[in-house]
């Protein structure tokens, strides 16, 4: 641990030019106490290590010195790809790792280069979880599942009840939800109860296969395969503009192809897929009344029914002459004209 974290030090003057105690026990996580320890211990071993005293002043490394400590282990390597998404990388238990990688990588890099990794973080940074996940805890069986996919492991996991032994090709992080892609299928990790590691086995990996195409072929699939009901719809042009914003995208372009000509009213009717009536209700709802259900009858009866309900609660009181409108309309207790 402490070799680990000397050369830490190492990397980090030589990647920075110079530091001072605080900032140096701040990145290492240590005590400043400790960073003089470890400072004495460098230069006790001959790396040229010195202070700059007085105001500004800090540790440095002799000029023109490199140290050759900067190589990549596999880890390290494989690690740094994903160094874009730290969130992730913590959640599988990397976090150190692609930090060890990070700081070689800036220490490997010419002077002139060295705030390049900074300036690159102030303009762009991947947020892969999605919203209100608040402090939601990673599944439990995701360390052991991307202990398994890094060194090409079987494992034999409880998946719904059910036992499996699955090769584990790889992990996709969608909208903060972790899932498993093995040769053929995917698999939610949050519903793995047990996940056991056979780290003395490895498994012949398909050199050709292709994480993201199998994803996002997958995914298409899946997506299309929840579309099983049809809705017939009739839009205004407001409504048409929303239904990009409102529809699954799958069904978005299947859609558009059933659209007609616009009526005399400028409404244009269309097929639009749906993963069942219920869930076509709840996202119907959202176009007001921009459009206009014509089957099937029973979905135009649930939104016919929130309609009325709408207007009971938003309209006047049955038997009440309303409160005051523009245009003089009767307020409740007296005329239009009472003063």
């Amino acid at each position: 641990m402490r070799a680990a974290r000397l050369m830490s030090l190492v990397l980090l003057l030589q990647s920075r030019g110079g530091m001072t105690a605080a900032e140096l026990a701040r990145e290492l996580e240590v005590s400043e106490r400790t960073v003089h320890r470890d400072v004495l211990a460098l230069s006790e071993a001959g790396v040229p290590v010195y202070a700059d005293r007085g105001r500004g002043g800090g540790y440095r490394l002799l000029d023109g010195y490199r140290t050759r400590l900067t190589g990549l282990d596999r880890a390290e390597a494989e690690a740094l790809f994903l160094s874009g998404v730290p969130e992730a990388l913590r959640e599988m238990g990397l976090g150190g790792v692609a930090a060890a990688a990070r700081l070689k990588a800036s220490a490997a890099l010419s002077p002139g280069l060295r705030d390049a990794p900074v300036s690159a973080a102030q303009r762009f940074h991947l947020d892969a979880p999605g919203w209100f996940a608040g402090d939601r805890p990673p599944p439990e069986a995701l360390v052991p599942l991307a202990r398994a996919v890094w060194g090409d492991h079987p494992v034999t996991a409880r998946y719904r009840g059910a036992e499996h032994t699955l090769e584990p090709y790889g992990l996709v992080l969608k909208a903060g939800v972790w899932y498993l892609a093995t040769r053929s299928l995917i698999y939610r990790v949050d519903r793995f109860s047990t996940v056991a590691v056979h780290a003395d086995r490895r498994f012949a990996r398909d050199r050709d296969f292709d994480l993201a195409a199998f994803w996002s072929a997958r995914a298409a699939e899946f997506t299309r395969s929840l579309l099983t009901a049809r809705v017939t719809v009739r839009l205004s042009p407001d409504g048409l503009r929303l239904l990009r914003h409102v529809a699954d995208p799958a069904a978005l372009d299947e859609a558009l192809a059933s659209a007609g000509e616009p009526d005399e009213h400028g409404r244009t009717t269309l097929v639009l897929p749906v993963e069942s009536p219920e869930v076509a209700y709840g996202q119907l709802l959202r176009f007001g009344p921009e459009a206009e259900v014509l089957d099937p009858p029973a979905l135009r009866a649930l939104l016919a029914g929130a309609a009325v309900r709408m207007s009971r609660l938003y309209g006047p009181p049955a038997g009440d002459p309303g409160e005051r409108r523009p245009g003089g309309a009767a307020r409740p207790g007296g005329s239009a004209d009472q003063r």
